[in-house]
């Protein structure tokens, strides 16, 4: 549902589930020249918050280090870069709610390093 959410907003999803040994990133996609990782997360309610509570410190600082092992294996340098989050909340296709922040998190360009 995250992906096609992305797609239907003119996102062109170039990976899902770029693995890595540190981890998975859920996708990697473009939004014009900007390459955007996308942390998905599924809610069956909202119990637990919503998608500005999906990612805590300890996962951004994850992301941003899949992120730079990204950057570095596709030798990707110069490009703008940020880090979004796709919530989706609901157990029905047809009933979901998707939640989409755009730059959920500033990261520092020396924190992309390798």
């Amino acid at each position: 549902m995250a992906e096609r959410y992305l797609r239907r907003k003119g996102y062109r999803v170039l990976e899902r589930n770029a693995r890595s040994s540190v981890g998975e990133l859920d996708l990697v996609v473009e939004d014009g020249a900007v390459l955007v990782f996308v942390e998905v997360k599924s809610r069956h309610s909202d119990a637990y918050g919503g998608a500005v509570y999906a990612v805590h410190r300890r996962k951004q600082d994850k992301l941003i280090q899949l992120a730079a092992q990204y950057l570095a294996r596709h030798h990707i340098t110069n490009r703008p870069c940020r880090f979004d989050v796709v919530l989706v909340q609901g157990t029905e296709a047809n009933d979901a709610q998707v939640d989409h922040i755009q730059n959920a998190f500033e990261v520092s360009g020396d924190d992309l390093r390798w």
